[in-house]
């Protein structure tokens, strides 16, 4: 089954729902700052899962207590996607157990 480009308007609502998230030219990004330098590593490596769960590998840059995540589909022509979406979802509800703000 191919992977379909969301419209703009269906981005929009997606990130309605993701705050923290926005589009930034044909990416989907968000920054968590943690306490340390070895919580920001944790969070990375529980991305990291997450993403091998998935299937579906972001652009991931570990700061010394800072983490930036920035996510398209290459199937899609490098647009956004539902996978996309999905893992944004992911990762929004594992930052908590990091003290990700």
């Amino acid at each position: 089954m191919p992977v379909v480009p969301l419209s703009p308007e269906e981005i929009e609502d997606r990130l309605a729902g993701l705050p923290g998230w926005s589009l930034d030219g044909d990416r989907l990004t968000r920054s968590y700052r943690l306490a340390s330098h070895t919580a920001a590593t944790a969070m990375v490596v529980h991305i990291a899962q997450v993403q091998e769960e998935l299937d579906h590998h972001s652009d991931l840059t570990l700061g010394y207590d800072t983490v930036s995540l920035s996510v398209h589909t290459h199937s899609a022509g490098g647009a956004v996607t539902e996978k996309d979406v999905g893992l944004a979802r992911r990762v929004e509800a594992l930052a908590p157990a990091h003290g990700a703000r």
